[in-house]
């Protein structure tokens, strides 16, 4: 699968102070790199009412990410309660 990252993940991977969560980041990010079909991927879950819309749950954050024509795009990375509000 191709892998492409927009800014805004990019910038709220950076704000994330805990070491923990960001070695769970890029974790996930592996397990995408590696995986032939989006049902290899942990936590994967389809956004209704969005047909190529996904989140990832790490903890107290969620990945917002698209899937189109093998290409996983990886939009945003932010708290539940911050996430629904600009994804999708």
């Amino acid at each position: 699968m191709n892998l492409v990252y927009t800014k805004a993940i990019t910038k709220d991977v950076r704000k994330i102070k805990d070491q923990k969560t960001k070695n769970a980041v890029l974790e996930i990010i592996q397990n995408i790199k590696k995986a032939s079909t989006l049902k290899e991927v942990p936590s994967l879950k389809k956004m209704s009412g969005h047909p190529s819309a996904y989140r990832i749950r790490i903890g107290i954050y969620r990945m917002g990410l698209y899937f189109e024509d093998d290409t996983v795009i990886l939009a945003r990375f932010l708290k539940r309660n911050d996430i629904y509000k600009v994804f999708p």
